[in-house]
């Protein structure tokens, strides 16, 4: 990736009236100062509805990205359930379990750059700072994901010991062992999302996703219908996508926007100063993970109530997977957000982006809930027939709309938290939430009389729980302590200034 970014082109007058060198400063930051001193001039419910559509234009695309994401594994899934029942069920059991392992490193660890590449483009003297950012996500991610990976390649005596029927143990294990170069792909190209994401470019990863996930369809079929792979077709055609998907957003960062923040190769600044970012990396995959673990409880739980129970937890997961994009991709947006705003040493606006990131959530998660009220009867029938699913999905519909407001809270106001650098305290509630009272008195309800019902009553609590917390935690921040403490992040991983800078790497910039 040497030469990837390097272009002929010079940084944009808007951000500086001279010429760009391997020292640019970026603070002032005349785009982000001129924005911010229109909304700061306006009546206050003016500041508040201009603050709310910026993170509403901002959020559009990284829902839409995360969808797309989604539905990479779901038509894998759909187009492997097509040779028999046996490998519908193992793609579907390796997909999850990926999911709950290795896709956190991508979507858990890179909360890191959530917190420090946003920081890094409005509070960083040197701009090519974003870029060693970029590299240490990249190395640090890849280390845990090598953790990972060696999970799967041992996965069989894991699944046994899970009491997983034996073609499962067997080829779910093969299946995961041939998706691993593949979710590497998946990794580095969160990675370079979130590189984007923190110079305010939201749309790329749906332009690109526009493309792969038409691809993905159509590799799964090729490889595993006509080519006569089979099974093990549909983790090369996902691999492949996510190689894809990568490759291409690196070509738009390199052709149309975003190289400005790379300066080159600098290996040297990239594996130092590694342990604040490989902190909030472990972090952000626990704070993550502690949800999607407790969710994934739930399905266990859910098979032992009985096969309908069971469909029903199916169909239930798999529109909630699809909603929840919602949240999760608004977080991202008021992390980047917040970021920018604490590396500006704006604490006034960012309290304020805090707050406007929760009340859209929360305006957001009420259409959602009003939708899924109002179609309860029915909204089983998209992915089944048989009426006591039906049935049983009704009954449980509305404790799932129910907890859309607070599922809002939790994703925007997790979004906020990491921007601040504070995953610790999303994982920590998390942890209460979920796994002090939520998930045992859910699985206590559930056997109790209450069956799936009991389980959903548990995570609508658990979110309730985790929302209000983390809103009142955001509540009560100190923002002008939480700029100097974005600034001293930076500093604690040799960002922030040109004296920064090795001899080396300046060298490496001269090439750009």
């Amino acid at each position: 990736m040497a030469e990837v970014f390097s272009s002929s082109s010079s940084t944009p007058a808007s951000r500086s009236s001279s010429p760009p060198n391997e020292s640019s400063w970026l603070v002032p930051k005349p785009q982000i100062d001129q924005t911010d001193q229109a909304r700061e001039s306006g009546p206050r419910y003016r500041q508040w509805l201009s603050e709310i559509w910026l993170l509403t234009k901002a959020a559009i695309p990284v829902i839409l990205a995360y969808t797309l994401q989604n539905s990479l594994q779901t038509i894998s899934v759909l187009i492997v359930g097509r040779l028999s029942p046996e490998a519908l069920a193992t793609a579907a059991f390796s997909y999850m379990f990926a999911m709950a392992t290795g896709w956190l490193v991508a979507l858990g660890g890179t909360t890191a750059l959530d917190t420090l590449a946003s920081t890094s483009f409005t509070g960083s003297q040197d701009k090519h700072d974003l870029g060693v950012l970029l590299q240490r996500g990249i190395v640090v991610l890849t280390v845990f994901y090598a953790v990972i990976a060696v999970v799967w390649g041992f996965s069989e005596p894991l699944f046994r010991a899970l009491g997983q029927e034996d073609f499962i143990c067997v080829q779910s294990s093969r299946f995961l062992c041939i998706l691993i170069p593949g979710g590497l792909g998946y990794v580095w190209f969160e990675c370079m999302k979130k590189y984007l994401q923190a110079q305010e470019i939201y749309r790329p990863g749906t332009y690109v996703l526009l493309i792969t996930s038409p691809l993905n369809a159509l590799l799964n079929w090729l490889l595993i219908h006509k080519v006569g792979i089979g099974l093990y077709g549909a983790p090369i055609a996902t691999g492949i996508s996510y190689w894809v998907s990568f490759l291409l957003l690196v070509a738009y960062a390199k052709f149309v926007r975003g190289h400005e923040c790379w300066g080159g190769l600098a290996p040297r600044r990239a594996v130092a100063h590694l342990w604040p970012f490989t902190r909030l990396a472990l972090l952000g995959f626990v704070h993550v993970g502690t949800e999607w673990w407790a969710f994934e409880i739930v399905a266990l739980a859910a098979g032992r109530l009985g096969t309908i129970p069971l469909a029903a937890q199916s169909v239930i997961m798999t529109a909630d997977q699809i909603i929840n994009t919602i949240p999760f991709g608004l977080g991202v947006a008021a992390s980047a957000r917040i970021g920018n705003l604490l590396g500006a040493q704006k604490p006034r606006e960012a309290a304020r982006a805090a707050h406007c990131a929760a009340v859209l959530s929360a305006v957001l998660g009420a259409v959602v809930l009003t939708i899924l009220i109002s179609t309860k009867d029915v909204f089983g029938r998209i992915f089944n027939d048989d009426e006591r699913v039906v049935r049983l999905v009704g009954e449980v519909i509305p404790f799932v709309a129910l907890f859309q407001i607070a599922d809002g809270l939790n994703g925007s106001c997790g979004g906020v938290l990491r921007g601040m650098g504070r995953q610790w305290v999303g994982a920590l509630v998390n942890l209460v939430s979920y796994y002090g009272g939520a998930l045992p008195m859910g699985i206590y309800l559930a056997f109790h009389g209450w069956g799936l019902k009991g389980l959903w009553f548990g995570n609508c609590v658990a979110l309730y729980l985790v929302g209000i917390l983390e809103w009142i935690i955001v509540g009560l921040s100190r923002w002008d302590k939480e700029t100097k403490r974005a600034l001293d992040r930076l500093h604690a991983g040799g960002m922030g200034g040109p004296d920064d800078v090795g001899v080396g790497e300046i060298s490496a910039r001269g090439q750009v």
